[in-house]
C-alpha cells in the first residue's frame, strides 16, 4: 500500500466513514489513477475537469457512479493533499429524476416463491418485510434479533446510523426455520462452501452477489418483465406501507432517511394513495 493511499484511509477513518465508504473512495481515487496512469498527486486540475467529461459523455456513468467518484477525489485533493481546487466546486452531475421500479404485492410474493434455496428465500424476505438495503439483510446477525419486542437493529446502516424496524412473526418464523438448518452462532445467512456446507462455523456473512444471483433467477422464472434487484424489494416495501395507510414519518425511521422528502419519493409511486386522493377531490368540489 503507498504512503498516500494510507494517509486518505486514516483520514477517512479520522472522518468518521464507514469500511464500506472507505473501500469505495480509496477504489475511486485508484481508477482515477489508473486513467493517467501516474500516482494522483501528480495529475493536474485541468486533467480533473477532462477525466470527469470523459466518463460523462465517453464512459457515460450513471450519476450516482460520477457523484460517488467526485465525492472521492474531492475529499482525496482538499483532506489528504489540502489542495482546494475551483474545478472541484463546479462539477456537477446531470440531476435525474428518474423513479424506482416498484413490485405489486402480488409480484412480490411469486418472486421469493420461485426462490428455491430456504437461505435466500428467508434473506430476501427479511429484505422485503423489513425495507431493509441488500447489505443490511445479509450482513444480520443473531444478536440483531428482538423477538420479544418483534424488531430487528440494523446496526450501522448507510450513515453509520442505527434504527429499529418491525419484524413481522411470519419473517420471525422464518428465519428461526433458517436458523435451526446450521445454527451459527453470530451470523443468520452465514457464508456456506459448496453445497451448502460449512455454514455454521463461516466466520463471514452470505456475499451480497449470491443474494443477487438469488434473486435475479427467481424474477426470471417469473416471467415478470420490469427491470427489478434486489433493492426493489425495499422500494416496494416503503410503497406497500403507504398503500396500507402507514404514516410517511414512520416510513422515513424504518428506511432510515434523513430528510422526509427523500422518503415523499413513495408518495408517486402508489396508485392506490392517488386513487384515494381522487376519490376525495371529487368528493369535495361535487356541489361546484
Amino acid at each position: 500500500m503507498t504512503r498516500l493511499r494510507q494517509r486518505m484511509i486514516e483520514d477517512l477513518q479520522l472522518h468518521g466513514m464507514s469500511e464500506r465508504t472507505q473501500q469505495a473512495y480509496v477504489r475511486a481515487v485508484r481508477l482515477f489513477a489508473e486513467h493517467y496512469r501516474r500516482s494522483p498527486d501528480k495529475i493536474t486540475e485541468e486533467e480533473i475537469r477532462q477525466y470527469f467529461l470523459h466518463v460523462l459523455n465517453v464512459k457515460k456513468w450513471r450519476r450516482a457512479t460520477i457523484t460517488q467518484s467526485l465525492c472521492a477525489i474531492k475529499f482525496f485533493y482538499e483532506q489528504t493533499l489540502h489542495q482546494k481546487w475551483t474545478t472541484l466546486k463546479i462539477i456537477r452531475p446531470p440531476k435525474e429524476n428518474k423513479l424506482p421500479v416498484i413490485l405489486t404485492r402480488e409480484e412480490v410474493l411469486r418472486i421469493l416463491n420461485s426462490v428455491k434455496m430456504l437461505r435466500f428465500r428467508a434473506c430476501l424476505t427479511t429484505i422485503y418485510s423489513c425495507g431493509l438495503r441488500l447489505s443490511e439483510g445479509s450482513h444480520l446477525k443473531v444478536e440483531d434479533i428482538d423477538s420479544s419486542r418483534a424488531l430487528i437493529h440494523v446496526n450501522l446502516g448507510k450513515g453509520a446510523k442505527d434504527r429499529y424496524v418491525p419484524l413481522p412473526q411470519s419473517t420471525l418464523k422464518l428465519l428461526r426455520e433458517y436458523w435451526s438448518t446450521h445454527r451459527n452462532t453470530v451470523f443468520l445467512f452465514p457464508a456456506t462452501g459448496r453445497g451448502g456446507i460449512g455454514a455454521s462455523e463461516a466466520t463471514k456473512p452470505s456475499p451480497k452477489s449470491s443474494v443477487q444471483s438469488a434473486f435475479r433467477k427467481a424474477l426470471k422464472e417469473t416471467g415478470i418483465n420490469k427491470k427489478a434487484h434486489v433493492h426493489t424489494l425495499r422500494h416496494s416495501y416503503a410503497t406497500h406501507l403507504l398503500e396500507a395507510g402507514i404514516n410517511l414519518r414512520l416510513i422515513q425511521e424504518y428506511l432510515g432517511h434523513n430528510s422526509p422528502h427523500t422518503t415523499a419519493l413513495y408518495t408517486h409511486l402508489t396508485t392506490i394513495a392517488k386513487s384515494k386522493a381522487g376519490d376525495t377531490i371529487n368528493e369535495l368540489m361535487k356541489n361546484l
